[in-house]
């Protein structure tokens, strides 16, 4: 049930995209606003046709200019989160869900806000709930269309930080029981590298890059694209024991990983993002510092920027560290591929919310 899509146009914006979503698997669209996001989740939907576009989902034709294919939106099986809910004020959380089917069912209802840990909720208004809330129900009326697509344009601007934290593993959660391509569109870097199984940077409605997190992080087009502060690595991690003094241990390629207290049982399996500008890099393991995290590895390249800073390409057990440092201070240092270095990550410099679940790949078909 994979989806593909290509669409050109020159108004509103130049456009010249084409990309696939493979069943079960969440693509995040990366850019800033204006560069053709919305516009390509709006052609999906069929909510606006470029001048020359084809969208096909498990073979299926929704779109296809050139042989005048044109379904409309409510022939269409595709789920859509907006950034605003959009929710029915006046219905209730499970008649919303239901107002969204051929064949209203309020145990179908039930079972899907149940999916979204919405258990006893069905009968509150939107006023009722919270931002989170609602934006659960948003995601379960999507899914009550039993959607071939599941589309998600900016779903957890809207709400604060804690809340977005607890959406970002639920939003894990719930992949593991669908099978469907989801398109993310987001401006959050944090956002796609902690939820995607792949990205594609879009600057001025064109690809500047497509890939896994590693691979975008490696162009240097795609970086510019996104903004230098942006950059970070993931790195997987296991939850290994919750300290007595409220650090947890991570088991990860890196070595052990000392951040903040995590909410999750030891076992669990996470993504851990650094950002490149975090990390301090020295030629020697450096004795007698407050940071707990030091970690060996191999330089495979040093990039220089446009301005006085590089970024240094450091592999760990077959993964990637980045660290984001001066011009002067690699010259110095006399960085070269293969050298050793040791970079140093103070345990309270990684936020908690750059701290998720790993998605489970296997999906169950709805």
């Amino acid at each position: 049930m994979a989806l593909e899509v290509m669409a050109r146009a020159d108004m509103p914006i130049p456009l010249d995209m084409v990309f696939r979503v493979e069943p079960g698997e969440l693509l995040a669209l990366v850019g800033h606003s204006g560069s053709g996001k919305t516009t390509l989740l709006r052609t999906i939907a069929g909510l606006w046709q470029p001048s020359v576009a084809r969208v096909t989902v498990n073979g299926a034709t929704w779109l296809d200019t050139a042989a005048r294919i044109e379904l409309p939106t409510h022939r269409r099986r595709v789920g859509i989160v907006f950034q605003n809910y959009a929710l029915f004020p006046h219905m209730t959380a499970a008649q919303n869900v239901m107002a969204a089917t051929d064949r209203p069912d309020a145990v179908e209802a039930a079972r899907i806000l149940d999916l979204v840990n919405l258990h006893g909720l069905a009968d509150q208004k939107p006023a009722q709930l919270s931002g989170g809330q609602q934006q659960r129900v948003a995601v379960a009326r999507a899914l009550a269309r039993k959607p071939q697509t599941l589309l998600l344009d900016e779903p957890f601007s809207a709400v604060d930080r804690a809340t977005r934290e607890k959406l970002y593993a639920e939003i894990i959660e719930l992949r593991r029981h669908l099978a469907m391509p989801v398109v993310l569109v987001t401006h959050d870097m944090n956002e796609a590298q902690l939820l995607a199984d792949r990205m594609v940077v879009i600057e001025k409605g064109q690809v500047v890059r497509e890939g896994t997190t590693a691979e975008v992080m490696a162009d240097p087009a795609a970086l510019r694209a996104m903004g230098i502060r942006e950059v970070a690595a993931m790195l997987p991690a296991v939850v290994a024991a919750h300290e007595d003094d409220g650090l947890t241990r991570l088991d990860a390629p890196t070595g052990p990983l000392f951040l903040p207290g995590i909410d999750s049982a030891p076992g669990t399996a996470l993504r851990v993002r650094i950002m490149a500008h975090d990390v301090i890099l020295s030629r020697r393991r450096p004795e007698g510092l407050s940071a707990q995290n030091i970690i060996a590895g191999t330089v495979t390249r040093v990039m220089p920027g446009t301005g006085p800073g590089v970024m240094v390409h450091i592999d760990v057990g077959g993964h990637e560290v980045l660290a984001r440092i001066t011009r002067r201070a690699a010259a110095q240092m006399d960085l070269r591929s293969g050298e050793i270095v040791h970079a140093i990550l103070k345990s309270m410099s990684v936020a908690r919310d750059h701290v998720a679940r790993t998605p489970d790949a296997r999906k169950i078909e709805r």
